[in-house]
């Protein structure tokens, strides 16, 4: 029998998963090698290392598009239980808050500052959503709202919402965000007509409009740093 089909105990203690991270480091395990020491078991006639490569293999490697799998999804796969599941699942959302930490960006200066508070909130989901970052004259962060859900393709937005929320928090500038489901992160044309109506109010209010970001798996894309905040 295959050394990946033996049971992980039964492997030499050089080749153990968890023994490996602890005698050689853990920048030497290979992606399948993490994961199994996250899944602990396989199942009948078939190791973790096994069983987790075949998982990353579902997923063409790929440890974004893994990232995005819900628990009933990772249930699919043969001695992936709910417990499993959730553990794969809770590790992946630390791993993503980790990369982008946001809790020492008190003040918005760019798209990646926004993007940096925003994206461990949206990068993953199936469906799209709209949020705001509330700021005030200095351009400090008073609060991240989300105003909207929606399918995978399209979210609505009220409009009188945002402005809402902007006056109740003495917002005097706002940036807007959501997401693309689908890994496009280039605007639609829907996209560019609600930027400009937002825009557009925002002069009656006297609340200044600094961008608008398309935030995607790995990548996002700025109103601003494409001049289209006009």
């Amino acid at each position: 029998m295959e050394k990946e089909n033996l049971s992980i105990k039964h492997w030499s203690e050089e080749d153990k998963p968890r023994e490996k991270l602890l005698t050689k480091g853990k920048q030497y395990l290979s992606d399948s090698e993490l994961l199994a020491i996250l899944v602990g078991s396989g199942s009948r006639g078939e190791s973790a290392i096994a069983l987790c490569q075949k998982i990353l293999q579902k997923y063409d490697h790929n440890l974004s598009k893994l990232a995005r799998a819900s628990v009933k999804e990772l249930m699919t796969f043969k001695g992936i239980g709910e417990a499993k599941a959730i553990t794969i699942v809770a590790a992946i959302e630390l791993s993503n808050r980790r990369k982008y930490e946001n809790s020492t960006i008190e003040i918005v200066k760019s798209s990646e500052d926004a993007h940096k508070i925003l994206a461990p909130l949206m990068m993953d989901l199936h469906h799209e959503e709209f949020w705001i970052i509330l700021l005030n004259r200095a351009g400090k962060v008073i609060s991240k709202k989300k105003m909207s859900v929606g399918g995978v393709t399209a979210t609505i937005v009220d409009v009188r919402i945002i402005f809402k929320e902007a006056l109740e928090n003495q917002a005097t500038s706002i940036v807007l965000a959501h997401n693309h489901p689908s890994g496009n992160n280039q605007p639609s044309l829907d996209d560019m007509k609600l930027t400009k109506k937002i825009i557009e109010a925002g002069k009656l209010f006297d609340i200044s409009i600094l961008d608008h970001i398309i935030i995607c798996e790995n990548q996002y894309y700025s109103f601003s740093d494409n001049g289209k905040m006009v």
